[in-house]
């Protein structure tokens, strides 16, 4: 059993930054995937980056791809998403998510057994 806390959400303005960051209990964080998934008001759940069980290797929604940044620590068991040039369109509850498999298998919601609660983003123009 996983559980996974969110935190670092708030209210920032237009083409500001903020740091989201997820605390994963159990021991076996160091093997998952793990991935951040966002869902704005009335539309379905989007996938935003995943990170590999190392760190190693990191992969990116298009519409975050050069803005956003996903980094793990693997002995604090977090996950972090560095959200940089934020856009009104960015504001959404943010998910972090686990893949219990050991290997990226892709970016669709599926995937990943474990959820967290959601932080909300809210960006103002």
């Amino acid at each position: 059993q996983v559980q996974l806390v969110e935190s670092g959400g708030g209210l920032v303005q237009s083409g500001g930054s903020l740091r989201l960051s997820c605390a994963a209990s159990g021991r076996t964080f160091s093997r998952y995937v793990m991935g951040w998934f966002r869902q704005r008001s009335g539309k379905e759940r989007e996938f935003v980056a995943a990170i590999s069980s190392s760190g190693g290797t990191k992969w990116f929604g298009d519409s975050v791809k050069g803005r956003f940044t996903i980094s793990r620590d693997n002995v604090k068991n977090t996950v972090y998403l560095q959200l940089s040039s934020l856009k009104p369109e960015d504001a959404a509850v943010y998910y972090c998510a686990a893949d219990t498999n050991a290997y990226y298998r892709g970016s669709y919601s599926r995937y990943y057994y474990y959820w967290g609660q959601g932080t909300q983003v809210t960006v103002s123009s």
